[in-house]
């Protein structure tokens, strides 16, 4: 145990924690919008920014910072515009970014190990400068993802809704592919480039299996991706002597371990949900419309209880099912 004494595995832990912390929480976000591979996407660019750091000598985070951001925004311009050839732009984007990245590794004449360390993590290699900076982008990420969560959620669950009720949906979009960006940088020393998404994304889909409010969610994503993070780093840590384990790795496989751990019982709580349910699952087959609650409106912890209809949540009140739409509620 004398090995977390040692100061580089001090700076690794704090790195761990914070990237723990801010990966799910945009993750909650990009999962509510079925983005979940976005982050994928822009670890692929974000080679470009580290090589460019490399070829430069600036640092390579802070490059990484610019180009995934410039990255991520256009990612969401394309989406936005919903062309039928945006996946193939986006493809593109993807491959281009990654091909850039090791054309000018070579160029600057660095090794592709050296770039290894970004693709596939070096956390125990983080130097203090590192640390400072990820300390202070994490926070960033965590504060804004928790204090902007009713608006974050409110565009990411229903943008229709979300623009009658006066809210700049582009502009929290474009916001929510920046933070993105930045948390893809914060975790490429924890677990890289290749596998940030799955730091982002594993987390929150483990806390779904136990939840059922985006607040509890949001919470419990943040603490099970830092609980991953730390328990990865500890049993790279601790590995028999001759054993090389890879932190990056060893996190992510944590994190689906607990995924694969909380399924059957995620399971049996929707099932349970189910034979309580006031109303049967199916799909009415028409609508009476209501008009808006002065003086309630229905949402997470709203006290009401809450039934998937599709890709929305009907919310009991009254012996109805209310599903908000614009500015009034169908009632069926």
């Amino acid at each position: 145990m004398e090995i977390f004494g040692l100061a580089f595995m001090q700076r690794a832990l704090l790195a761990a924690v914070l990237c723990g912390l801010a990966a799910p929480a945009v993750g909650t976000y990009l999962v509510q919008r079925r983005l979940a591979l976005m982050g994928d996407g822009i670890g692929h660019v974000a080679v470009t920014g580290v090589a460019l750091g490399l070829l430069t000598g600036a640092s390579p985070t802070w490059t990484a910072v610019v180009v995934a951001v410039l990255g991520a925004t256009l990612m969401e311009l394309i989406r936005e515009r919903g062309h039928t050839n945006g996946d193939v732009a986006l493809a593109l984007l993807f491959y281009g970014g990654l091909a850039g990245g090791i054309l000018l590794t070579g160029l600057g004449g660095q090794s592709t190990s050296r770039l290894q360390q970004f693709l596939f993590g070096s956390i125990t290699t983080i130097s203090a400068s590192d640390v400072w900076v990820t300390l202070v982008l994490a926070l960033v990420v965590v504060a804004v993802c928790v204090g902007l969560a009713p608006q974050l959620f409110a565009v990411a669950q229903d943008q229709e809704f979300a623009q009658v009720a006066g809210l700049r949906v582009r502009g929290y979009n474009l916001l929510v592919a920046v933070l993105a960006a930045v948390s893809v940088t914060v975790a490429m020393r924890t677990v890289g480039l290749l596998l940030v998404s799955a730091l982002m994304v594993v987390p929150v889909a483990t806390a779904q299996q136990l939840t059922r409010s985006f607040r509890t969610t949001l919470a419990a994503a943040m603490v099970i991706g830092m609980l991953a993070s730390v328990g990865g780093l500890s049993l790279s840590a601790l590995a028999p002597a001759g054993t090389t384990v890879a932190p990056g790795p060893t996190i992510v496989l944590l994190a689906l371990a607990g995924f694969v751990v909380t399924w059957p019982v995620g399971a049996w709580l929707r099932h349970r949900q189910r034979l309580v349910a006031p109303f049967e699952p199916v799909v009415p087959t028409g609508h009476e419309t209501t008009g808006p609650h002065t003086d309630h409106q229905h949402g997470p912890d709203c006290g009401h209880v809450a039934v998937e209809h599709g890709d929305h949540l009907d919310y009991v009140h009254g012996g109805h099912r209310h599903a908000p739409h614009g500015e009034h509620y169908d009632e069926h």
